[in-house]
């Protein structure tokens, strides 16, 4: 956590650190224990998708209503997607912390690189990665198509934008007592 709280802030005056990795692989619960070690608050990109079918579209509103804000040392506005009615819920007011801590596919993506301090991308098998992922579904079964959908957007991003390939730590979260 030294290392966290000595970067460099290359968002206006605030230290960016992304976690990126595919669906299932721990994201949430690794950002979730820096941002609480670090007292920063936390942008998760699950937030910012408009469904299933949105990963391009959150990629680009964490560029545009959060990151470009706080790089002119402004308050951000964070769009917050409420999945449950599939509509936008009210916007969550960010004024620009000292260190913002951001998780999810795609937050480590080209377009917001150059406001990154540091990227974080998890690695996982596809196995645990998917069974994680179900454990949490309410539905196996509806998420099961989902989860396709959402692994075919990731391969694309993947393969125009190999975010990992930046990434200044690569952490795997195959075993038991990795992040899930």
């Amino acid at each position: 956590m030294e290392l966290a709280r000595s970067l460099s802030a290359r968002c206006g005056q605030t230290a960016v650190i992304a976690v990126d990795g595919r669906a299932g692989s721990g994201k949430t619960t690794l950002a979730s224990a820096v941002a609480g070690a670090l007292a920063a608050p936390m942008v998760s990109m699950d937030s910012l998708y408009p469904g299933w079918d949105g990963l391009a579209e959150g990629i680009a509103l964490l560029e545009s209503e959060v990151l470009q804000p706080l790089s002119r040392g402004e308050e951000a506005s964070v769009p917050v997607y409420d999945w449950h009615r599939g509509d936008w819920g009210l916007a969550r007011l960010l004024t620009p912390p000292a260190i913002l801590v951001v998780e999810g596919v795609g937050c480590g993506a080209r377009s917001s690189s150059t406001h990154l301090s540091a990227l974080v991308w998890l690695e996982c098998d596809e196995a645990v990665r998917h069974s994680r992922a179900l454990s949490r579904a309410a539905d196996g079964a509806a998420f099961a198509v989902e989860w396709e959908r959402w692994a075919a957007q990731e391969e694309s991003l993947l393969e125009l934008d190999p975010i990992f390939t930046r990434a200044d730590l690569v952490v795997r979260t195959d075993d038991s007592d990795a992040p899930t």
